[in-house]
This record gives structure tokens, C-alpha cells and sequence, in this order.
């Protein structure tokens, strides 16, 4: 994981080491990995200057943590499918018109004397943050560090803003939760020159009309298949294969197929019993590819009544370490552990290629898709104080009329800027700092010829089936876990001669599902944990008080187990935060929590 800072005066008499000082001292609250495993670089100009600090180690394929000349310094988050552009981007006038074009996943900040420059990919699932004071501006990729810096160590919060974390579990702005901080925009650049900024955005591309004949088709299909190929190239040259989390879904069968057609070494996990059919359709994927594949099962207990989770507390706190108050407790994001140059990939964040939100909307009516992006910004309304449903219609407003014309843009749009943008931007915090992951589905140039592609096409998922198809034959005929691909559930059975012999069906993956085998802690927490929940967010009422109505938050809480768990502990995160959980020490001396396994 990579952190950078850049500090530039406003004026010529501005003095910045006071802001630098704070950014070193304040390093162990933004960066959520052990002391000891942080490098550190700086470049100083003589009204500006970059900070970096990473946890990577000596890892001779990454780019430099600051690839610095006499005049200037870049540092660069996330991957850059060519080592070259690291180089164009150091040399470029203009940093976001250069990084636009580039295959990767990432987002770079370049500072010179009196001047920063920072730009995001099309997903901005690498982020950066901006601020500014009386006398400086405040460029980083921790909105945290950013706030401190510019604020010389205090925490005011952006109370309004939070209560979208409340309603979603992360946020549908470019707000963050701190005050004066706010995200850049995808595909967005931000330039400091002698004092002054711009920002400027390129918006994501229209979706062309579905293509009118096979021809059309597969051309469409071989833009989006080259960018795809082009995005994993780099994992060629790797001394390690990559290590594929593969399950029976659509996704990373996809990624399979892909790694398969670039002829890039790799072996596949997948995690379940031999019974289950991510297992079952793995085995036939990995057979057909002729790859080595791993089966990781479950660890084998005694029936038991009861699961012990860390206290609420414990869990919070390393969420808000690690993702900056940008996403809920109740996700769980992935442990530390010391990092690894690895290759790993999976099918995580597939869903772009299949229409965004799209892709799990259930009636595809204009009536239905806007009533669900009105949903996105205004759930729980009655929860919500008037101040904070007036700023959520305003968030919402410039969306809801892009939906009168066009739902299906909308909601595959929301889907990267938000879901991708922010959610998976904070979440991925916990991932980035075991490794880099390599995500060809966050490609720049893979998400601009995606969302080219008309809507209704992708949502049919026969996208997806012809790239698999096209990578791999024959990996397409495996049926795929869970409903069959939308634009063939529909279509009449093949016709056959009255003389010849029916298809024998294949094998279905169908195992014997055990009692209690869809149970979940976090979605139905149960009269113990619901109990921890209640009392310390009601105990927290006052500090809620400007987004939340104290009688409605005591709704949510009525019922011994809280019937909106995920509301639930977004509630506790934002009471946590704002009554001083983090930045400062771990909670110690916690118990675990007990919760009890319901008898079918």
C-alpha cells in the first residue's frame, strides 16, 4: 500500500513545513500496517513538496515509490499495465490528459516547484483527495492525512455528508468525512499552478446503440477483448503465476478465460466443500483449461449453537483505521497481513461488464429503475433529519433527471462513480495493503469500452458469454452457478428431428443443502449482538442528533433483533466516529461476542 501527500504554497511567503512536519507525525494514523514495515521518500521544492511512505518493500517490478528528478517527483498508486508510461506521466504537461489514455488501474500525483498536479483513472478505485487553508493546498491519497494536514492535526467532521454512510454504508458525493475534504472525480485531474487550482473531468462515455448485425458484434466484442488482453499483458513477464480466486459465477470465469487467451501462467483457489458448485464447476473449468487447481475446504467442526465474533468495537475500529470512515462496520474487509508481490486476481467487479447496477435491478421498467435511484439517496427518509434529507435531494436531484431521460445510463453509471469509485475505493484499502491486486475489470481502457457498449446489451450477459466464448472455447458450454445467462433463459429449446435422440442433460451441480447453511451473522445478528448494538448508538443519540431523529433511531432499535441489520451498524459506525473511536488506541479488554446459530 502506497500513501502520498503533496503540499504547495499559495503565495511565495507561505511557509509549508509546518503542514510537512504534521504529515510525517501523523503517518501511523493513515497508513494501517505495522511501523516497522513502512519505507518512507520526500521531495522538496522550494514552495512545494511530496511525502510517500509504502509497506511494498524492495519489490523490483513496482515503479519507484517516487520516480523523482531535479525538477519534480511522481508517485503513482495502483497498477500501470507498462512500465514506460510511469515515465510519460513524469514528463507530461499536463498529467490527466496523459493518464486518460493509459491501460491500468490507478491514480498519480506529481509535484514541481509551486505546482501539483494529480489525475484518477475511470473508476478513481485508487483515490485522491484534496483541501486547502489560508495558505496552502493540500493534495493526498488518504482523505484522513489530507485532513490533518490541513487542519495541523485536529478533526472537525462533516456532519451533513455523513448521512449518506448512514443510509448506504458509504458515499453517493465526493464528500468524505471530514470537513473542507473532498474525493476527485473519475477521470478527473486537479492542477496547482502558482497558487491557483482547476479541476477538470471527462465525463464517462455514452453507451453506443446496441450494434445491428453480427458483424457489428463482433467488432464491438474485439475493442473490449483487446483492451481486456491488453490490461493483464503485463502479467506475462511475472516470475509467479497468478493465483485466480475462481468460483462456478460468470466473473472469474472470465478472468480464467482471459488469462488463458494472453498466455499468462496462472492456478486457481476456490474455497468450498467438494459438494458445493463453485467447487463442482471450478474442477470442470480447471480441467478444460488444464490449470492446477487448489480446493481450500472449510474448516470441519462440531455442530454448534452459538459463532463468537469480535465485539463490535474491535471490528469497528479496524474499519475505521483502515478505511477512513468511507465504509460501514458492517462490511468485512480483508485482514492485514504482511505484503506479498504475488500476482492475485479475481472476478470482483465483473458486474461493469454486465450494465453496473443493472445487473441486479429486477424490473427493468422506467418506473422501477427510478424509483430505485431515488432509493439509492433518500432510503429510510423518515430516519433522517430535514437538513440531512434536504442535502440527500440535492445529491440526488441532478441524477434523477439524468434517469427521466435515460434509467439505464443511470444506473450503470452510479454503479462505477459510487459503488466502485467510493465504496470499493475505501474497502479496497484492506487488500491494498497485502498486495497489489490486479483487477483487468478497473482497467482504465477496459471500463471506457465497457461502458460504450449499449446498456440492455450488457445486461443480457451475452457480453460476457461471447468474450468467455471467444477466450476459451468451450468454457462457455460449462453451465454457470445460480441463473442460467439472461438472453438464453428465455429462448425456446433448440429445434431437433423427430428422429433423433434427445440432449442427455448434463450433470447439474445441485448438492444437498444442509439446515442453517445460509445463516449469516451479520444479516441476522440475533437478541445479543442487536442488544451491543442498541445501547451504544442510543447512548450516542446527542452526537447523531443533526443527521438522525432521536424517536425514529430509537425505531430502528425496537425489536429485540434489529430487523435492518446493515442500517444498524452503519449507525454504529458513524456514532463511533464522531464520538472519537479513531484516530487513538485500539480497544483492548473486549470480549467476544456470542451469537446464537437459529434451530431450523
Amino acid at each position: 500500500m502506497r500513501v502520498f501527500l503533496s503540499v504547495v504554497a499559495k503565495r511565495q511567503d507561505s511557509d509549508i513545513t509546518g503542514y510537512l512536519k504534521t504529515a510525517r507525525t501523523t503517518i501511523d494514523n493513515v497508513l494501517p500496517v505495522p511501523r516497522d514495515t513502512i519505507d518512507s521518500a520526500e521531495w522538496s521544492g522550494k514552495h512545494a513538496a511530496i511525502l510517500a511512505w509504502s509497506n511494498e518493500g524492495q519489490d523490483g517490478e513496482r515503479p519507484p515509490l517516487l520516480a523523482a528528478t531535479e525538477h519534480s517527483a511522481l508517485g503513482v498508486s495502483g497498477t500501470i499495465a507498462r512500465p514506460n508510461d510511469v515515465q510519460r506521466l513524469a514528463r507530461t504537461d499536463l498529467l490527466g490528459a496523459e493518464a486518460c489514455g493509459l491501460a491500468g488501474c490507478f491514480s498519480a500525483i506529481r509535484t514541481a516547484d509551486w505546482e501539483v498536479q494529480a489525475a484518477t483513472s475511470s473508476t478513481r478505485a485508487l483515490s485522491v483527495f484534496h483541501a486547502e487553508t489560508d495558505d496552502v493546498h493540500v493534495v493526498g491519497t488518504r482523505a484522513l492525512h489530507v485532513h490533518l494536514v490541513a487542519g495541523r492535526g485536529e478533526i472537525t467532521w462533516n456532519n451533513t455528508a455523513l448521512q449518506t454512510m448512514i443510509r448506504q454504508g458509504y458515499f453517493l458525493s465526493d464528500e468524505t468525512p471530514y470537513a473542507g475534504v473532498t474525493a476527485l472525480g473519475p477521470s478527473s485531474s486537479i492542477v496547482i499552478r502558482g497558487g491557483r487550482r482547476t479541476i477538470e473531468s471527462t465525463p464517462l462515455p455514452e453507451a453506443h446503440p446496441a450494434p445491428a448485425s453480427p458483424r457489428a458484434r463482433r467488432a464491438a466484442i474485439t475493442r473490449l477483448a483487446d483492451a481486456l488482453v491488453a490490461a493483464v499483458e503485463p502479467l506475462r513477464a511475472n516470475p509467479t503465476p497468478v493465483n485466480l480466486a475462481l468460483t462456478g459465477g460468470r466473473d472469474s470465469r472470465l478472468m480464467a478465460a482471459l488469462l488463458h487467451a494472453a498466455k499468462v501462467p496462472f492456478r486457481a483457489t476456490t474455497n468450498g466443500l467438494d459438494s458445493h458448485p463453485d467447487v463442482i464447476l471450478a474442477r470442470q473449468i480447471t480441467a478444460l483449461l488444464r490449470i492446477d487447481h487448489n480446493v481450500i475446504p472449510p474448516v470441519q467442526t462440531e455442530r454448534r449453537d452459538a459463532v463468537l465474533i469480535p465485539h463490535p468495537s474491535t471490528r469497528t475500529f479496524e474499519v475505521l483505521r483502515t478505511c477512513e470512515g468511507m465504509t460501514s462496520a458492517y462490511e468485512s474487509i480483508v485482514e492485514y497481513l504482511p505484503y506479498s508481490a504475488r500476482p492475485t486476481m479475481s472476478g470482483q467487479s465483473g458486474e461493469i461488464l454486465r450494465g453496473g447496477f443493472l445487473y441486479s435491478q429486477g424490473q427493468t421498467t422506467d418506473k422501477a429503475m427510478r424509483r430505485r435511484v431515488n432509493d439509492f439517496f433518500l432510503k429510510n427518509e423518515s430516519l433522517f433529519t430535514e437538513e440531512a434529507n434536504e442535502h440527500a435531494r440535492e445529491l440526488a436531484t441532478p441524477w434523477l433527471r439524468r434517469a427521466e431521460k435515460n434509467p439505464w445510463e443511470v444506473l450503470d453509471h452510479l454503479y462505477v462513480t459510487y459503488r466502485v469509485g467510493r465504496w470499493h475505493a475505501a474497502a479496497r484499502a484492506g487488500s491494498l495493503r497485502r498486495g497489489d491486486p490486479f483487477q483487468p475489470f478497473l482497467d482504465n481502457r477496459v471500463v471506457v469500452e465497457a461502458l460504450s457498449l449499449d446498456q440492455r446489451w450488457r445486461h443480457s450477459e451475452e457480453v460476457v458469454y461471447e468474450l468467455i466464448r471467444r477466450f476459451a472455447p468451450g468454457l462457455h458450454k460449462i453451465e454457470v452457478e445460480g441463473k442460467p445467462w439472461r438472453f438464453l433463459a428465455n429462448q425456446p429449446p433448440p429445434r431437433r428431428w423427430p428422429w433423433s435422440r434427445p440432449a442427455i442433460p448434463s450433470q447439474k451441480p445441485t448438492p444437498t443443502k444442509k439446515p442453517g447453511n445460509n445463516w449469516n451473522w451479520r444479516t441476522s445478528p440475533g437478541p445479543n449482538l442487536s442488544t451491543i448494538l442498541r445501547d451504544f448508538v442510543l447512548e450516542r443519540t446527542d452526537a447523531l442528533s443533526p443527521i438522525v431523529r432521536a424517536e425514529e433511531l430509537k425505531a430502528v432499535f425496537e425489536a429485540p433483533s434489529v430487523s435492518q441489520p446493515a442500517l444498524a451498524w452503519n449507525l454504529y459506525t458513524v456514532a463511533a466516529m464522531l464520538t472519537g473511536a479513531f484516530p487513538g488506541e485500539a480497544p483492548s479488554s473486549l470480549e467476544p461476542v456470542r451469537v446464537e446459530i437459529p434451530r431450523p
